[in-house]
Parts: C-alpha cells; structure tokens; sequence
C-alpha cells in the first residue's frame, strides 16, 4: 500500500496530502488581509511556492489550480497580472478562477491546487 502523507494537519484538515506523486494543497490565503488584491496575490503565491517546496515539488510541477476572488469583476485583472509574473513560462497549469463569498470580509483571495512531486 502506497504511504499518504498529510502535512501541517489539525483537527479540522492537512495543509497537504502527499500520495502516489502528487500533492493536494489546501487553500491558502494570505497573511495580511488589510491589503489590495495585489499584494495580496503576491502573498498568496509566495505561501504556494513554500508549500510546494516543503511538500516536494515546484510551481513548474502543478498541475491545476483553482482561484477564488472575492470581487472577480474588481480584482480578476490585479490578480492575472501578479500571477502572469510569477506563473512558469511554458508550464502553466490547468486553472478555473471564480467568485466566492469568504468568512473574513478582507480576504480577497484564496488558491486551492494540485501538484506532482518532483
């Protein structure tokens, strides 16, 4: 049987699961909500290069991505640019952006993703 490994797990979720070479990465949003869709996004991506990193992996590895905006009309285009200057050329992964309602009203951004290990 193949080992499934959850890492940063509490009584509610894993941060990840690790399993036959790919990685479930929970969402993650950034660590300071008073912030524009901007630095925000940048905060969320450098998280998502940590996480991937400690779980095995690297941008260039994902494979999907969903991304979720609290204002898609305000803060879809913000968003495209940071992820355009730090998504990897030619390795661009599959990716669905929506319109979500959040629990904390300053958060504009979560990403949920799959990777594959290296």
């Amino acid at each position: 049987m193949n080992k499934i490994e959850r890492v940063e797990k509490n009584a509610r979720l894993s941060r990840a699961v690790v399993h036959n070479g790919l990685i479930w990465l929970s969402g993650i949003v950034a660590n300071d909500f008073n912030e524009d869709i901007h630095v925000q996004t940048q905060q969320v991506l450098a998280r998502l290069d940590e996480m991937l990193e400690k779980t095995g992996s690297s941008k260039a590895r994902l494979l999907t991505v969903q991304i979720w905006l609290k204002d898609i009309v305000a803060d879809f285009d913000g968003m495209n640019e940071e992820w355009s200057k730090w998504v990897c050329e030619n390795e661009q992964p599959a990716r669905a952006t929506a319109g979500v309602s959040f629990d904390d009203e300053n958060i504009r951004i979560e990403v949920v993703a799959v990777a594959a290990t290296l």
